[in-house]
């Protein structure tokens, strides 16, 4: 079609390919449209919740804001996360909010540890293991909620196993604001 210059409109609910044929995405929700750009800008700045799941993402978790200042303090399922606060955003303590944490930003240890100065470590237990080729996707209970990480399939001596209890740390880096009003 680019090679005729013809417009046209493609609906699908696939990622890859709407990653593979699209010059520009329009992802909307109950017929209203929520954001408009290109695969990458989508990627890197998911409008909310919606789009950053309709994109694979998995951490998306709704939470309050307990503490306000230039970082976050947002209270969610899997406990209290730091977020840095986007320039405008207009929050205050009792705010709803939208968090995304990128799984690759998410890294674990085999063992319950303290939490770290940042506040960004976490304990849970691993409820779910399946094998990738190069890693393991682990979904991990943390809180009343869950958190999906990775885990190097070369792990020595042997891999994490379900039920085992972990530790999180996650990159402040790997932490989004996309949304405030859940």
């Amino acid at each position: 079609l680019k090679e005729v210059g013809v417009t046209s409109i493609y609906v699908t609910h696939d990622r890859d390919e709407a990653f593979t044929m699209a010059d520009r995405l329009v992802f909307m929700n109950h017929g209203r449209i929520i954001q408009i750009g290109t695969p990458e800008e989508a990627v890197a700045n998911p409008a909310d919740g919606f789009v950053a799941r309709t994109l694979g993402f998995k951490n998306v978790l709704h939470g309050v804001v307990v503490g306000d200042g230039e970082t976050l303090q947002v209270e969610c399922s899997v406990g209290v996360i730091p977020a840095p606060k986007p320039p405008g955003l207009e929050t205050a303590n009792g705010s709803e909010i939208t968090l995304l944490l990128d799984e690759s930003g998410i890294s674990m240890s085999g063992a319950t540890a303290d939490a770290t100065a940042d506040g960004n470590s976490l304990q849970g237990v691993v409820i779910e293991r399946v094998f990738r080729g190069d890693r393991y996707e682990l979904r991990v209970r943390v809180g009343s909620g869950e958190l999906y990480c990775h885990a190097p399939a070369d792990t020595a001596p042997s891999p994490v196993q379900s039920g085992q209890s972990v530790a999180l740390s996650i990159d402040p880096r790997s932490v989004r604001v996309l949304s405030s009003g859940g």
